[in-house]
């Protein structure tokens, strides 16, 4: 799940300054996690420790308040209220937070089920559960090793996402987009394109949009299908986490990576 921070936390400082080229610094003094990171960790927390989903996405929510881009308007409601009753929400969040799934589940039908429970507390919408079920998909079977035309016809076949696209062709015309179905498509599509995990992640920025959504989706798989991440990223990404998020992503990587 570090290749879902690492994008995150290098679309961090892009999603208000687009970019429409592969070539941009991938750190700089301002790149820091955001609510994709925070709610990640979550994930892997209830995967780990047991629990539900719900609590432990409030329980981070107020542990993190005013984390960097903060977090969706109708998740913040939510998460500062008494209640738990989801908001049917299709917006990308269900996608950005799953990755952990992908990497502790030890099958497809398990993936799908878990995948569909992290979204269903908030993203209730099946656009929701479907982008968090693609995304978790893609990754569970790049850690099979399957080859990228598979996790392609997969993905398309199951979920009716167009991923017979190139970034090069996405990237004219793509504008900011908050939902899934506007985000999960091209952000699968970064990595399908790719040579390594660097340049998935250059992919992804280089569409513009919301740029740390889109690589935090997309770093999770490039990491699930390429291996480790590249040393420099790795250790630029470590020095930016707090102690508490490195505690429980250190677990996660024991246990599942």
């Amino acid at each position: 799940m570090l290749g879902a921070i690492a994008g995150d936390m290098i679309g961090s400082v892009y999603e208000f300054d687009n970019r429409r080229s592969k070539d941009f610094p991938l750190f700089t003094e301002a790149t820091t996690f955001t609510d994709d990171t925070i709610l990640s960790v979550a994930v892997a927390d209830v995967l780990l420790h047991g629990g539900e989903y719900a609590k432990a996405f409030k329980d981070y929510y107020w542990r993190y308040p005013n984390p960097t881009g903060s977090y969706g308007a109708r998740f913040h409601q939510w998460a500062a209220a008494p209640t738990l009753t989801p908001y049917n929400s299709w917006g990308n969040g269900s996608a950005m937070r799953v990755s952990p799934v992908g990497f502790a589940s030890t099958s497809l039908e398990m993936v799908l089920q878990e995948a569909e429970k992290t979204a269903a507390v908030t993203h209730n919408h099946p656009e929701g559960i479907k982008g968090a079920q693609a995304t978790a998909a893609a990754i569970f079977l790049a850690r099979q090793g399957k080859a990228k035309a598979d996790i392609r016809e997969f993905i398309t076949e199951q979920f009716s996402y167009d991923l017979h696209r190139t970034v090069d062709e996405i990237r004219p015309t793509y504008s900011f987009n908050e939902s899934c179905q506007g985000t999960v498509p091209e952000a699968i599509v970064a990595f399908l394109d790719s040579t390594d995990f660097e340049d998935a992640i250059r992919n992804a920025v280089s569409l513009g949009g919301d740029s740390d959504t889109l690589t935090c989706i997309t770093g999770g798989i490039a990491e699930a299908f390429y291996g480790d991440i590249p040393e420099h990223i790795h250790q630029a990404v470590w020095e930016r986490l707090d102690e508490p998020l490195k505690k429980v992503v250190e677990a996660f990587r024991d246990r599942y990576c």
